[in-house]
């Protein structure tokens, strides 16, 4: 029976004792089995921050601190005045990293290793740093020259993964990396994610989540997973997971503007009421539609113009108009006064459903486009690389290529179940490149 160790959290960051990696995955566990300790990270830091008289030790748990709430210029400026150790100058690479400054990054994490910090996880942030920094080339140099165990654990196999798919390599070879990374360490973030995001894209959705949830359980969490988790929440109307996924962003990020956003919009969603009552009497409309009019005792004669014309429902003839009928060969007046007996027996009348009909799709005008710009509208529309909201706002449409897609009115994509502004402005601003734009912009 394993025993359950508690973990003051605040004691870690403001306390005089021991103060390195170990204590900092003590620390970042202790908050991913209970997100409730990440305010008291934020307490702790404060209260350090707020104390005269650093010393330069202090002032390295406070950089880590300050790193982990992610505010990383004030992390970087405490760490270069800490103690000058391996601890703050790698923390000050991941700082670096964070705000993009690669180059930066890579040199902090050298002097990291000078000063005694495992080599092997140095290599590893450099190579990543690398990556980032668009020199992929140098990153698979970087990991080419790592030998030994460092080739087995999940960091090095998740870098390379990455790498590779940089490189525009296998998908096959970056699936089984991921997957080998995911078997030395479970847990791993930025592995799962990548898992995730491959089923995800391929409509896995069950498997999607249960990745998507492993790697949202870790701190610092994966930003990606958290979003996507919770747009699959979203999906499947659990509007309050969904939330606690978006604002788990923002404290850290509380500039995000997609998490912001999606926030505001799950909140929304949340928050509309939800009729019984009403829901089960449109489900019984809806069966009263679905009707077959061969159910029915009708002439030859009208069921025969009911054919001709495609109405074999119910609901085809509610959404049909006394015009309509009338105009089709061989349908009179008889004719009429029978279906309108039909439709009577069942609560419903000619016309009464007019406003639904389907209206056609509309002609794409071409003629002002170039033949590079019309050969666009016939690929598929995961071309355009949308975010997965998007994407599955798509396929609930049924658009699949990009000539469908720009029929559409912005107006038509926003009436898509959690679809928003934010992914309206993603869509246009793919298309923009191409010479495209939806329907009416």
């Amino acid at each position: 029976m394993s025993q359950i160790i508690e973990v003051n959290v605040r004691d870690i960051i403001v306390s005089n004792g021991s103060f390195g990696p170990r204590e900092i995955r003590t620390l970042s566990n202790a908050i991913a089995d209970d997100y409730r300790q990440f305010k008291v990270l934020k307490d702790a830091v404060n209260e350090l921050e707020a104390s005269e008289g650093r010393t330069p030790a202090s002032s390295v748990r406070l950089g880590v601190g300050l790193y982990f709430l992610g505010r990383y210029q004030d992390a970087a400026q405490v760490l270069r005045s800490a103690d000058g150790g391996a601890l703050a100058y790698f923390y000050l690479g991941r700082s670096q990293y964070e705000m993009q400054q690669y180059a930066d990054a890579v040199n902090s994490y050298n002097s990291a290793k000078m000063g005694g910090y495992n080599p092997d996880e140095c290599a590893l942030a450099v190579c990543e740093a690398q990556r980032r920094s668009g020199d992929v080339p140098t990153s698979m140099s970087t990991l080419d020259a790592l030998q030994g165990a460092v080739e087995q654990t999940a960091e090095y196999l998740y870098q390379r993964a990455c790498t590779v798919s940089s490189l525009n390599g296998d998908t096959g070879e970056v699936i089984a990396l991921l997957e080998r990374a995911v078997q030395s360490d479970d847990l791993h973030p930025g592995a799962l994610f990548g898992l995730a995001l491959a089923n995800d894209r391929h409509g896995n959705d069950e498997l999607a989540l249960e990745y998507y949830r492993k790697a949202a359980s870790r701190f610092p969490a994966h930003v990606g997973s958290l979003l996507n988790l919770g747009i699959l929440y979203e999906d499947v109307g659990e509007y309050e997971k969904a939330q606690k996924c978006y604002q788990r962003i923002l404290d850290v990020y509380p500039n995000n503007e997609r998490a912001r956003l999606f926030l505001v919009d799950a909140q929304a969603a949340s928050d509309q009421f939800y009729d019984e009552e009403a829901a089960k009497q449109r489900e019984r409309l809806q069966q009263v539609l679905s009707i077959p009019v061969t159910d029915f005792e009708l002439s030859v004669r009208s069921r025969n113009c009911l054919q001709k014309m495609g109405i074999f429902t119910l609901g085809d003839l509610a959404r049909c108009s006394e015009q309509e009928l009338l105009s089709s060969k061989n349908f009179g007046e008889t004719s009429l006064d029978e279906i309108r007996d039909m439709l009577q027996s069942k609560g419903l009348s000619l016309g009464q459903f007019a406003h639904e009909k389907d209206e056609p799709e509309p002609e794409l005008d071409v003629s002002n486009m170039s033949p590079d710009e019309q050969a666009f509208l016939e690929r598929p529309i995961a071309d355009l690389n949308l975010s997965v909201r998007a994407r599955k706002c798509m396929v609930r449409l049924g658009l699949n290529t990009i000539g469908e897609l720009v029929r559409r009115t912005g107006d038509d994509l926003l009436e898509c179940k959690n679809f928003g502004v934010t992914s309206l402005t993603e869509v246009r601003e793919k298309l923009d490149p191409l010479g495209l734009r939806l329907r009416g912009d």
